[in-house]
């Protein structure tokens, strides 16, 4: 059951959001027991592959170049940067990576050749690979699943009517087209959104109705708390508290009982207690590592310790889909005989005699 027919107008499921408390974590728990191991909690690690620069308007973001904010713009990473990064969030517990860079659309140049390697350096290390790079075509997410991507992510951030309050630089319609170009592709779809925006309870249940109106959900949705960041539009924004959060996450389980629920952002503002309820109404993924792009965020060995505590199990990687197969990529074959043979000419030009053994032409000279 992709969707819960029962709360599938937005009148019942503001009614749900609204119920008790309690009452909504328990029906929350009971959905999530019956589609999901309880138990089981996919540890995900996001890595900012190219950072800052964005051209873009979103009020909470601090990578957007018209903002002044801390982050430091950074050019895209090496893959085998990337890679020595995979491996380590590997050895930490994460099975999936998330790698996230600062475009607002991507391009078919070098530097998405170098994604797609990361892509397929991360699938050969078994682990579960997520890109959220902007908005793409349908051509540039072929290309990623045949790299071997599993999930393709790229946020609606809340509800249509209230999105235009947040941003001017892309329209919902374009998120719309580029989450149905990666299922086009046969991409998993990682969406969803941000609370604490300013946004009305009914703004967050809009979210949640977005996507009850496609045709196939996300198999993940995300729920996120702004972390305001001085210098961007929303750095007055009061956080929210922790019971939204868990009131988000319940509902958006019992709408979406199928779907993995990801609590993402904001959880260094919740103590282990709330994290507890919400895995407890739904949550089944977390973000681990001490950074989000390019916000805080608990570090793995408090993350154990709560697992721990808890009794959690941590998720093992395809859970939820086959793993893709890595395919060679017709581009980077090509670029890389080119460079090849670039390299081979330059080489026999250096190996050419040197002035010194070169003998001009005599040219005389008449009076």
């Amino acid at each position: 059951m992709k969707v819960n027919t029962k709360y599938n107008t937005k009148e019942s499921l503001l009614e749900l959001y609204n119920k008790p408390l309690l009452e909504l974590v328990f029906e929350a728990a009971t959905v999530h027991r019956e589609f999901h191991n309880p138990r089981e909690l996919q540890m995900s690690s996001l890595l900012s592959i190219k950072t800052g620069g964005c051209p873009e308007d979103c009020g909470y973001c601090p990578q957007a170049a018209r903002y002044h904010t801390d982050v430091e713009a950074h050019k895209l990473m090496s893959v085998e940067s990337v890679l020595e990064q995979a491996k380590n969030a590997k050895a930490n517990g994460s099975s999936r990576l998330c790698m996230g860079a600062a475009w607002r659309e991507v391009r078919d140049n070098k530097d998405f050749d170098s994604v797609v390697e990361m892509v397929q350096g991360v699938n050969d290390l078994d682990m579960e690979v997520c890109c959220t790079l902007g908005m793409l075509n349908e051509d540039q997410a072929k290309r990623l699943k045949n790299a071997g991507l599993f999930a393709y992510n790229h946020n609606l951030d809340s509800s249509k009517e209230f999105y235009k309050d947040v941003i001017s630089t892309r329209e919902y319609e374009n998120r719309l087209d580029t989450i149905e170009n990666a299922r086009k592709a046969g991409i998993s779809v990682c969406s969803g959104g941000i609370i604490g925006m300013g946004e009305a309870i009914e703004d967050r249940v809009g979210l949640l109705i977005s996507y009850m109106e496609m045709e196939n959900p996300p198999e993940s949705i995300p729920i996120n708390a702004l972390v305001a960041v001085e210098g961007t539009p929303l750095e007055d924004q009061k956080p929210i508290e922790q019971w939204e959060m868990i009131r988000m996450v319940a509902t958006t389980r019992v709408a979406f009982p199928e779907s993995v629920v990801r609590l993402s952002a904001g959880r260094t503002k919740m103590s282990m207690e709330a994290q507890a309820l919400c895995f407890m109404g739904g949550a089944s993924s977390i973000f681990a590592g001490d950074k989000l792009l390019t916000t805080p965020n608990p570090d793995f060995n408090a993350d154990k310790e709560m697992f721990d505590i808890l009794g959690l199990i941590p998720k093992e990687s395809f859970q939820d889909g086959e793993k893709p197969v890595t395919h060679p990529d017709e581009k980077i074959i090509a670029r890389k005989k080119k460079e090849a043979q670039r390299a081979e000419e330059l080489a026999m030009a250096k190996a050419k005699p040197k002035n010194g053994d070169f003998e001009p032409r005599k040219v005389s000279v008449t009076n």
